[in-house]
């Protein structure tokens, strides 16, 4: 490959991690706004969160055939090739994580019309959200530096927000058996609380494709890496 087109397929690869670093960042604002309109009860800002997932699936859709066009023209070499695939399923998360914060925004917009009786565990769905949020985040900067260590402490948190999920789920147990009011509003709120420990995964998941792209080791079902990596 000439110099020329050596650069140019750099640059090539370069774009496709910025649009990908570009769909983590609108994802992770659909997910604070989401969270914020069940805290505050914004209805208007439930509907915007619904409304912008269309953004992030025609990313996802851009992204996708811009790595299947990159694979057809440069017939990339084993390394690179990883990091296009990797790509390809990091873009599929995010896609997920979009559409769990279109959930959360659906059930918030449900709640708050209602004006049913309120749970007080908004508080700890924020919690844990913000757990969520702050492992995407560690993804995204794990991608961006293609940072292993850091990659490892975003698979080793996504216990932490497995366990939120279960206390959270205790708790509504609690006020459903206490006052049967509250059930069809806890539910929601286990449905919301399900979404933010979904995105936990998909975090996880975004972080062991770093892994893959750097070692070209499939850690996915274990959460380590062999030393021999």
């Amino acid at each position: 490959m000439s110099e020329h087109l050596s650069k140019q397929y750099d640059n090539d690869l370069e774009t496709l991690r910025s649009a990908v670093l570009r769909m983590g960042g609108l994802v992770e604002a659909q997910i604070r706004h989401a969270i914020d309109a069940l805290t505050t009860g914004n209805l208007v800002l439930s509907e915007e969160v619904i409304e912008a997932d269309h953004k992030v699936n025609a990313m996802e859709v851009a992204l996708d055939e811009d790595c299947s066009q990159l694979i057809v023209r440069r017939q990339p070499a084993a390394g690179d090739l990883r990091m296009i695939f990797a790509i390809m399923k990091t873009v599929t998360d995010l896609e997920r994580i979009g559409d769990e914060a279109q959930k959360i925004a659906r059930m918030a917009k449900s709640i708050h019309e209602r004006g049913a009786p309120s749970v007080p565990l908004t508080v700890d769905v924020r919690h844990a959200a913000e757990l969520a949020i702050a492992m995407l985040q560690r993804t995204l900067d794990a991608f961006a530096r293609l940072d292993c260590d850091a990659a490892q402490e975003v698979i080793r948190a996504d216990a932490g927000i497995d366990s939120e999920f279960r206390s959270i789920l205790r708790q509504l147990i609690t006020y459903m058996m206490e006052d049967p009011r509250t059930i069809t509003m806890a539910l929601e709120i286990v449905w919301i609380a399900k979404a933010v420990e979904r995105i936990g995964d998909h975090a996880k998941n975004m972080a062991e494709y770093v892994i893959y792209i750097v070692k070209g080791t499939d850690v996915r079902h274990t959460g380590t890496v062999s030393a021999e990596a």
